[in-house]
């Protein structure tokens, strides 16, 4: 059964540019052919299609800021709340999160790899250096999952 890696985020958003700066990092490694990269972007409920046809799911995104930028966290789904998910994500990553919940078919395992923010503002593209620096981070623990020579 395949897994899926999710990188969400808007890299004209500051550090919700996270998601995007782990999918290009992430692209440019061998994955496990179990494994599926996606750039989810910002679509909101549309992206429930993305955790179909999979056994689990890695989300990657900025968290709300809240006093130390650029920690890296690894979370169960139900540590997001509802309304948790930066600006930019339409209905957010807790929004899709509980709607997932409720689908008819089973869900995935859902694990979440967050980033803290320092600063999400519209039309500020860059990411803050904290968060910069936690990108290689989230790829070395990503890595450990997903390349190739732990899964085949």
């Amino acid at each position: 059964m395949m897994r899926h890696i999710l990188c969400f985020g808007n890299p004209l958003h500051g550090d919700d540019g996270f998601g995007p700066a782990v999918y290009q990092r992430l692209s440019q490694l061998p994955l496990a052919a179990d494994v599926r990269l996606f750039d989810a972007g910002t679509p909101g409920l549309a992206a429930l299609a993305l955790f179909r046809d999979c056994a689990e799911v890695v989300v990657v995104d900025a968290l709300a800021p809240a006093g130390h930028p650029g920690r890296l966290l690894e979370l169960a789904a139900e540590a997001i709340p509802l309304e948790s998910a930066a600006a930019g994500h339409g209905h957010g990553v807790g929004y899709l999160l509980a709607a997932l919940a409720v689908m008819p078919e089973p869900a995935p395992t859902v694990r979440i790899v967050g980033v803290e923010a320092a600063a999400v503002e519209p039309f500020r593209p860059g990411l803050s250096a904290p968060v910069a620096a936690a990108v290689e981070r989230a790829v070395a623990l990503l890595s450990v999952y997903f390349a190739p020579q732990h899964h085949e």
